[in-house]
């Protein structure tokens, strides 16, 4: 592997004196290469302009240890993001921590927000006033977005607690404290076909993609986008599902039955609500009532966007939300190939996504 792109290296050399012993620091917990070919520089942006793939160094560094034996996943991340890498690594985790992790476009502000109401009380007054972002903290943002956030890893760190926090990548790359103070927890997989549809519009809308549908979706099936292998991703957690901090939740079963969902969430975090106060969380939750709600609809983040763009983004954040979405968008030529590759990497896991 290549370790670190001259250029960037000798600017981050120039810009600080102690960069080449940092940069040296975290080559010992992560390689990674940069990915220069044509087709991944079709996936940069005006926000992440260079991509790495990256890989946690010693697979024995994991103390999690799942029902099988998995090398944990890799990810495609800006090259930005070795500036935040060991911070995150290395940071200190809380028993009292809550932690939603996703593939992108797989459900994260609908868990978001129902867990944090769940955590909270049904606080519904202070879920009104604080935008989601700054309840739950985007921990990676700033290697994505840039400065313009801010640091979200010290944001994170400076959560007042208990902290809720959102991240994108995989087990491998997450705090390695998660697996030895055991804070909660809560992954939501998404059926691969419609997450690929939604994360295309994301892409290209709010990271400003430029390139063709099939461009986008050919790199899907590469693992040259973002966060990207989707597979690897949910196999990892799948895996620790058993954990009893652990909760592993399918979009598809949020969809088809909020309310088990909600008394599977509940009993998770020893909560005890009524079923009238259940319902009245399950029609706050809704799309229809999201997608209308300020504070959860991301509509500070795409502001956010539209000033670091500089454009106007015509774009729902939460855009349609519904079940087999990709059948109205994907070819059936591609479709076919999108479902071999997954099963391929699923093969022997024991683990099916949902419809």
């Amino acid at each position: 592997m290549v370790d670190v792109f001259v250029s960037e290296f000798a600017k981050l050399v120039l810009q600080n004196p102690l960069a080449e012993e940092k940069v040296s620091q975290k080559r010992k917990m992560f390689s990674y290469k940069l990915m220069d070919s044509q087709q991944a520089r079709a996936f940069t942006t005006e926000l992440h302009d260079r991509h790495i793939e990256i890989h946690l160094s010693d697979i024995s560094a994991v103390s999690v240890r799942g029902e099988k034996n998995l090398k944990p996943s890799h990810c495609v991340l800006p090259f930005k993001y070795l500036q935040y890498a060991d911070r995150i690594r290395n940071l200190t985790v809380y028993k009292d921590d809550v932690w939603v992790v996703t593939f992108p476009k797989c459900g994260t502000t609908w868990t978001q927000e129902m867990v944090w109401l769940i955590d909270h009380d049904l606080d519904y007054e202070t879920a009104g006033k604080v935008d989601l972002s700054r309840r739950t903290v985007f921990i990676e943002a700033s290697a994505v977005i840039g400065d313009y956030l801010g640091d979200t890893v010290g944001a994170v760190e400076n959560l007042a607690r208990p902290r809720h926090i959102k991240s994108h990548l995989p087990l491998a790359l997450l705090p390695q404290q998660l697996w030895t103070v055991q804070p909660k927890i809560i992954y939501c997989a998404r059926n691969p076909k419609d997450a690929a549809v939604s994360y295309m519009h994301h892409y290209r809308h709010l990271h400003g993609f430029q390139g063709t549908n099939e461009t986008f979706l050919e790199g899907l099936l590469t693992d040259q986008i973002l966060w990207c292998p989707q597979v690897p991703h949910t196999l990892d957690f799948w895996n620790v599902r058993h954990l009893d901090y652990v909760m592993f939740n399918h979009f598809e079963d949020m969809k088809k039955d909020i309310m088990g969902i909600l008394r599977k969430t509940c009993s998770f975090f020893g909560k005890s609500y009524t079923d009238k106060q259940l319902a009245k969380l399950a029609e706050h939750l809704s799309f229809d009532t999201m997608k209308k709600n300020p504070s959860a609809n991301q509509t500070q983040l795409l502001k956010t966007l539209e000033t670091v763009r500089n454009t106007k983004i015509n774009f729902n954040f939460m855009r349609k939300g519904q079940l087999g979405c990709y059948k109205d968008e994907l070819t059936p030529e591609f479709t076919q190939r999108l479902q071999e590759h997954v099963d391929k990497q699923l093969a022997g896991s024991g683990f099916q996504y949902m419809e």
